[in-house]
């Protein structure tokens, strides 16, 4: 039988394998581990190119749309993301601060149509280029809107929306948040993004004991 991501499914898996577990402990069990193993991955993950595609996608909270702002780099991995009760230009700044502070700056991002996104980005280059004499002859980062250029990220926005999807909306920003983090933190893990990720790659049973250690 199959069993997508949802605690009740977990529950029910867990029962028929002779183990009792109610599903409101396993959310509190995620909401306490998820950070700590995104804190961990985060201190072994591998540098991302410098060509980004940047997007947001939408998901429920309390029957309201929020939104999931996401970037990956120009060989399908993960960059940085943000779970935002808004959709603004404070929201893609502080996305976009986030994300430059982990990894640098990329020399180009694709985005698609959103001016809020470009203003962001415009924004936030220029105050890193300024922060010190010696950034001042950076050349800015190169913005490319297009479409179809970024059905890249789309396409991955759709692992994400696939684990979210059977949970039936969120309770609560700050849930969402957490329970977010550690979707995305599988998804890198299948991707490989960790330094220790090389051939033959670690199964995700094995990446989790490493970052638990």
């Amino acid at each position: 039988m199959a069993y997508h991501l949802s605690l009740r499914n977990l529950e029910e898996m867990m029962a028929e394998r002779g183990i009792s577990v109610d599903h409101a402990n396993i959310h509190r069990w995620t909401v306490h581990y998820a950070p700590q193993l995104l804190e961990q991955f985060n201190l072994r993950k591998r540098a991302v190119s410098r060509k980004w595609h940047m997007d947001e996608t939408y998901i429920k909270v309390r029957g309201q749309w929020k939104y999931l702002y996401r970037a990956i780099d120009s060989n399908g991995e993960t960059v940085e993301f943000w779970f935002s009760g808004r959709r603004n230009l404070t929201a893609a700044k502080r996305f976009l601060r986030k994300a430059l502070k982990r990894h640098g700056r990329p020399e180009r991002i694709v985005i698609d149509g959103s001016q809020t996104n470009r203003e962001a980005i415009l924004s936030c280059d220029t105050a890193d280029r300024l922060q010190g004499r010696s950034r001042r002859d950076l050349k800015p980062i190169r913005i490319r809107q297009s479409a179809y250029l970024n059905n890249r990220i789309e396409q991955d926005h759709r692992a994400t929306k696939r684990r979210v999807w059977p949970m039936l909306g969120f309770k609560s920003i700050g849930s969402a948040r957490v329970i977010l983090g550690g979707i995305e933190v599988i998804h890198m893990m299948r991707k490989g993004q960790a330094r220790y990720a090389c051939n033959p790659r670690p199964s995700l049973a094995e990446q989790f004991e490493l970052l638990a250690a």
